[in-house]
C-alpha cells in the first residue's frame, strides 16, 4: 500500500521541486503535530492565515454550529444568509465609512480579481498602476499586477495596461494619471520581504489618486487581522483606500477573502452587465461563521493590543552575528540574513527542531517570522533561544 508521501508526490500537482514535505495529523495553538506526535511551532501562521492559531475553540463551534443549520445554497448574492450579513454588519461597525459594502469571495486572488474589475467597471479605465516586487495571487488579473517578472513570463499574453513602480519611489509616483483606474499596492509589502512604506509615501498615492480621480486599492490580505498591531495595517498610517481587499486571516482558518468599497462604487457591478461580478462558492456560511467567531475574538480580546510588545520581544531575544536586520511590524518580521543558502539552511535546521518557517517568494535572503497572535511571551523567548542555535550552525 502506498504511504501518504508516495500518494501526495504521485497524485497530487506539485508547486514546486522541493516541498515542504511536513505530514500533519492535527495542530492546536501554535502547534502542528506529525503522525508520530513530534510537536512544530508554526512560525508563519500558514502563512498569515491562523492569526487566532490552529482550531480556536471559538471558530470550531461556530463551524459546527453552522454545519448544523445548512451549507451552500444558492450562488453568491441571491440569498439571505445570516453568516455573511452579521460578518458584513460587524466590518461596517469597524471600518470607515467610506468602506461600507462587502463582497466576498472564497480567497485573496479572488479578492484582487474582483477589485481590479470594479475600479475598471468604475472609473470607465483600463491602465492600472502596480508595484515591483508585489504579490496579489496566481490568477490571471492577479498576475498582470504581480511584480516579479520571472514568475509570470512564461503565463504571457496578460492584461495589458500595467505600469510598474518601485515601492518607496516618491518619482515614480506621477505617472497615476488621468487614464489610470487604479493603483493597487500593499501597505507593507510582504512577499517582497516585508518592505515598510517610507513616511508619507501611501499618503502621497492617495493623493495622488485623488487628483487623478483613479481608485486606490489597499491589498491586506496579509497584513490585516490584527497581525500588524492594529486590525488593519491602513491605520497606522490614516490612509483609507478606496477599495479594501481581505483574505488568509480574515477566515479564521476557512477560506474567505473579500472586496470592500463604497456601496455607491460596488453598485455598479448590477448593471450593464448585470451580475457584473459573480461567485459560486464566494462568502460560503460556513467560512463567513468562521470569520465572523474570529473577528469577535479579535475585538473582544486584547491579541491585537499585545502585538507590538511581542513584536519587542522578538527584536529583544533574538539577537545574532549572522542577524543583518529584522524588518517589519507587529508579528509580520522579516529576519535578514543576507544569504539564500544560509536562510534555506536555517528553515531545513527549524524543522528537524521542530518550528516552522519560510523564505519569501521575492526576497530569498531572508526567513519569516508571523506566528499567530496567541503566542505568548514564554513561547517568543523559547521560540528565540532555539533560533540562536540554529543560527550559530548556519554560519
Amino acid at each position: 500500500m502506498l504511504t501518504n508521501r508516495q500518494i501526495f508526490l504521485q497524485h497530487i500537482a506539485q508547486t514546486s521541486d522541493f516541498p515542504y514535505l511536513l505530514e500533519i495529523s492535527h495542530a492546536e495553538g501554535i502547534y502542528l503535530y506529525d503522525p508520530d506526535g513530534n510537536p512544530y511551532v508554526d512560525l508563519i501562521s500558514g502563512v498569515s492565515v491562523s492569526n487566532l492559531g490552529h482550531r480556536h475553540p471559538e471558530v470550531v463551534s461556530a463551524v459546527k454550529d453552522q454545519l448544523d443549520r445548512y451549507m451552500h445554497l444558492m450562488v453568491y448574492g441571491e440569498y439571505i444568509q445570516s453568516p455573511q450579513v452579521k460578518l458584513a454588519s460587524l466590518l461596517n461597525e469597524i471600518l470607515p465609512p467610506e468602506l461600507n459594502c462587502t463582497y466576498f469571495v472564497n480567497s485573496g486572488s479572488e479578492a484582487v480579481e474582483g477589485a481590479l474589475k470594479l475600479a475598471k467597471r468604475y472609473t470607465g479605465r483600463f491602465n492600472t498602476i502596480a508595484f515591483n516586487k508585489a504579490y496579489h495571487g496566481s490568477t490571471g488579473g492577479a498576475l498582470s499586477v504581480m511584480g516579479d517578472e520571472s514568475f509570470k513570463n512564461a503565463f504571457r499574453p496578460l492584461i495589458p495596461g500595467t505600469t510598474f513602480l518601485d515601492f518607496n519611489d516618491f518619482g515614480g509616483l506621477n505617472q497615476i494619471d488621468l487614464q489610470t483606474a487604479c493603483v493597487i499596492v500593499e501597505p507593507i509589502q510582504g512577499e517582497g520581504g516585508i518592505m515598510m512604506p517610507q513616511d508619507g509615501f501611501l499618503q502621497e498615492i492617495r493623493d495622488r489618486c485623488d487628483k487623478a480621480g483613479a481608485l486606490l486599492i489597499f491589498d491586506e490580505i496579509q497584513t490585516g487581522m490584527g497581525r500588524t498591531g492594529s486590525m488593519f495595517a491602513f491605520e497606522h498610517w490614516e490612509t483609507i483606500p478606496d477599495i479594501l481587499v481581505l483574505a488568509k486571516g480574515f477566515g479564521g482558518g476557512m477560506p474567505l477573502g473579500g472586496f470592500i468599497s463604497s456601496s455607491g462604487i460596488m453598485s455598479v457591478f448590477r448593471t450593464n452587465p448585470v451580475l457584473g461580478h459573480i461567485t459560486t462558492f464566494g462568502g460560503h456560511p460556513v467560512s463567513c461563521a468562521a470569520g465572523l467567531a474570529s473577528l469577535e475574538v479579535l475585538l473582544r480580546e486584547d491579541l491585537i493590543k499585545d502585538v507590538p510588545g511581542k513584536e519587542k520581544l522578538f527584536r529583544d531575544h533574538l539577537k545574532h552575528p549572522a542577524i543583518r536586520e529584522i524588518r517589519g511590524m507587529g508579528l509580520f518580521l522579516a529576519v535578514e540574513l543576507g544569504s539564500a543558502e544560509k536562510v534555506q539552511k536555517l528553515i531545513s535546521l527549524a524543522k528537524d527542531d521542530g518550528m516552522v518557517t519560510d523564505w519569501f517568494i521575492f526576497h530569498d535572503t531572508a526567513f519569516r517570522i508571523a506566528p499567530p497572535l496567541i503566542i505568548t511571551p514564554e513561547q517568543i523567548k523559547d521560540v528565540c533561544g532555539r533560533l540562536q542555535q540554529l543560527l550559530e550552525k548556519c554560519l
